[in-house]
């Protein structure tokens, strides 16, 4: 029987990496900021997939609170087999913005700062042990130019793959899913205008989740779901960084 911790498990991503892993009969921790919501999402995995389920509130924009979940990686007795730091929200606000910092400092600490804590427990607690799996859900963002919210995910993914290497050989994987536009209540919940994004650039989360969990069991570092994206991820490697910044400036036009 394997243990999951999944963070930010109430909703979107999150939710559906705890709806699968219960599915395949994982026992779950999850990890979010409302109790109450947390407790019936937790209950609501209990009834259906008969598994058990361990639910700790806790705000990773306060590193006491990450501290409390990142022991909890590291509780020997009670170990965890596989970790989804998936916990975020999105940023449109400008570079040039006065308050800029008040959104960046959050997005850093919760997105950038409690993946590598959490991701550093998990991965001494695996390695002791021989074996286990990072998740950090990163973006195709952080491989283009869409101001603070590409600079974090670019560090997740960067973190990430570093993290591979220092665990190579160890048992442990780490892998960076990297999604583009996913079918959740991610992009509404920020004010992000998506009605110029075409259809064809959209992927559903049931299968976000099923291919990230599949390449994350077959120990890939990079995660890229669909054709697609595949396709033009790959583009960014090769194209002038000129001609990235352009695509880059129409996206985020297009995003306003």
């Amino acid at each position: 029987m394997s243990t999951a911790l999944i963070t930010g498990a109430t909703s979107g991503i999150g939710a559906e990496f705890a709806a699968q892993l219960a599915a395949r009969g994982d026992d779950l921790v999850l990890v979010a900021r409302n109790a109450e919501r947390l407790e019936r999402t937790a209950q609501h995995l209990r009834d259906t997939h008969g598994v058990q389920v361990e639910v700790l509130v806790a705000d990773l924009n306060d590193r006491s609170q990450t501290l409390k979940v990142a022991a909890r990686l590291e509780d020997a007795d009670r170990p965890i087999d596989r970790v989804v730091n998936n916990a975020g929200f999105g940023m449109h606000g400008r570079l040039l913005d006065e308050d800029l910092m008040a959104e960046t400092d959050l997005a850093i600490e919760v997105m950038l700062a409690s993946v590598i804590l959490l991701g550093g427990a998990a991965a001494r607690a695996m390695k002791a042990r021989g074996h286990g799996s990072i998740i950090n859900v990163s973006s195709t963002a952080g491989f283009i130019q869409l101001g603070t919210y590409s600079a974090v995910k670019a560090a997740v993914t960067a973190y990430s793959e570093s993290l591979a290497v220092e665990l190579r050989g160890s048992g442990v994987t780490v892998t960076a899913l990297c999604p583009g536009w996913v079918r959740t209540e991610f992009h509404e919940r920020a004010g992000i205008n998506t009605s110029k994004i075409p259809a064809a650039a959209w992927i559903e989360v049931t299968r976000l989740v099923r291919d990230g969990l599949a390449d994350a069991d077959r120990g890939k570092v990079l995660s890229i779901p669909t054709p697609l994206w595949k396709v033009a991820i790959a583009l960014t490697r090769i194209l002038p960084r000129s001609v990235l910044r352009a695509v880059s400036g129409k996206i985020r036009s297009g995003r306003r």
